[in-house]
């Protein structure tokens, strides 16, 4: 009998005696029950739920990862190429050292090097209601600039590619309006995300395609406020270059309620950003050495930069120092896996991604990615993982989820992977995200808004918390 079985048995035993004989044969049947006995020995059976849970009270008692968070960002917007992102770089490589990470080391990789110049403005300049008003812009990421005394063009506002190649001749000489929302209906906000952002990505092409001379794109959020969010947008060698700007949501909806008003909404459109030759930079890297088979590597990433609006708190700035606690958490507990556990933060995934192609374009002869982690959704309460790779590799990785039970984080299912991850997919690498709690993440995304008092320190740690949790069963059991 075991310890558990025989203190459940000494509790019967006093129950009994102090009832009734009907409970003396429910104690002799108890004690003596393959049922009792499969159920204690599955109890028992369930591996890392005391490391997990020292993981856990460790970094909620005395994690550092919202100090670090506050050191990160304090360093300010980190757009690839700028400045900040250079000291990004270091300050990364310099925390892993002090922290006692092995094979600190930068991998060098060019950047490109867009600014977005002092000059960004909006104004409805012919509103016979309204006279003149200025509207909340910002150039989206890769955009050229107007000409110094703006571009003025009347205003065509459309919900889709489609509705805008039916404009035809239309269009012609027009700012285009992309005015899609996020649907609200979705659970997911990723999802709602997911349906509207290709009128960001590609609205500057289309527009030019039938003679549009500049796009206005609809923030990609579902709040309603002043504060206009940039994001990616491309340009192809096929078709000529028009400026794009993200216009805010209320002053999307203001404009949107304009045109449906008045015969003709005229908007003076001015933007001084330019792109400099690519710069160096790097990805950083830090190690806790794999006791038996160093060469077998879990990785847990994020990436370093960020957009140049706000100070990049939850984008990414939040995975980096997930990544780097799960780390530091292990090596304050002794808790040195079989695998190499790797952490590595990338450069240019907001406008590139060419830190993650540096990355899994090295060869590493006898090297092997067992998995790779990756957070970027924000430093939000962690939900559970998300697992890009085939059903075997997903009920693998799935049987750990009563380690996440105590902090909510239990729910790993298949999921879709992006950004860095992408490239490591791509050569079979089985990739893992974290999910966090994301219905706020997008009112902060890519803004003025995402600052490190819209991170919460409990939430934050709990999220390092659980990357540390996967990273060392993964490292320990494989997959």
């Amino acid at each position: 009998m075991s310890r558990g079985e025989a203190q459940l048995s000494k509790e019967i035993q006093m129950s009994a005696r102090s009832h009734s004989p009907f409970l003396s044969i429910l104690l002799l049947w108890a004690t003596t029950s393959p049922l009792l006995a499969q159920l204690t020995e599955t109890r028992e059976a369930r591996p890392y739920q005391e490391i997990a849970r020292q993981i856990v009270t460790t970094g909620l008692a005395s994690g550092i990862a919202y100090e670090m968070l506050h050191e990160l960002t304090a360093i300010g917007p980190r757009l690839s190429g700028s400045a900040e992102a250079a000291k990004a770089v270091n300050w990364a490589k310099k925390k892993m050292e002090v922290l006692g990470f092995e094979n600190v080391r930068f991998q060098p990789v060019m950047v490109p090097h867009w600014v977005r110049g002092p000059v960004e403005e909006a104004y409805v300049v012919n509103s016979p209601s309204k006279g003149h008003v200025r509207v909340g812009v910002c150039a989206l990421g890769g955009s050229i600039a107007t000409p110094e005394d703006g571009i003025t063009a009347e205003v065509v506002e459309v919900r889709s590619f489609e509705e805008l190649r039916d404009l035809g001749e239309k269009a012609r000489g027009k700012i285009i309006f992309f005015n899609r929302p996020m649907d609200p209906s979705k659970i997911r906000p990723g999802d709602a995300y997911d349906s509207a952002v290709n009128q960001r990505k590609r609205g500057a092409i289309e527009a030019a395609k039938v003679g549009a001379v500049a796009a206005l794109v609809r923030s990609m959020t579902m709040r309603l406020d002043d504060v206009p969010h940039t994001g990616a947008m491309s340009y192809v060698d096929t078709v000529p270059k028009v400026p794009a700007a993200a216009i805010s949501t209320i002053g999307a909806d203001f404009l949107s309620g304009l045109l449906k008003k008045e015969e003709a909404v005229t908007v003076l459109l001015r933007l001084s950003c330019y792109t400099l030759p690519d710069v160096p930079s790097a990805n950083v890297i830090g190690e806790l050495i794999g006791t038996e088979k160093p060469n077998e590597i879990v990785l847990i990433g994020a990436h370093l930069d960020s957009w140049d609006k706000g100070t990049g708190a939850h984008d990414d700035g939040a995975g980096c120092v997930h990544a780097i606690e799960a780390i530091r958490l292990l090596k304050e507990l002794g808790l040195r896996p079989k695998r190499t556990i790797r952490a590595v933060l990338f450069m240019n995934e907001e406008n590139g991604k060419r830190g993650a192609r540096r990355y899994t374009a090295r060869d590493r002869p006898g090297e092997k990615h067992v998995a790779a982690i990756y957070s970027d959704a924000g430093g939000f309460s962690p939900r559970g993982f998300a697992v890009a790779a085939d059903s075997v590799t997903i009920t693998n990785t799935g049987r750990w989820a009563y380690v996440f039970e105590p902090i909510g984080a239990d729910r790993i299912t298949r999921g879709d992977v992006w950004g860095d991850l992408i490239p490591l997919v791509d050569k079979g690498v089985p990739a893992i995200v974290l999910r966090v709690d994301e219905q706020r993440y997008f009112d902060y995304h890519h803004s003025d808004n995402d600052t490190i008092d819209k991170v919460n320190q409990r939430e934050l740690e709990l999220g390092a918390a659980a990357m540390a949790i996967l990273a060392f069963v993964l490292a320990e059991e494989g997959l």
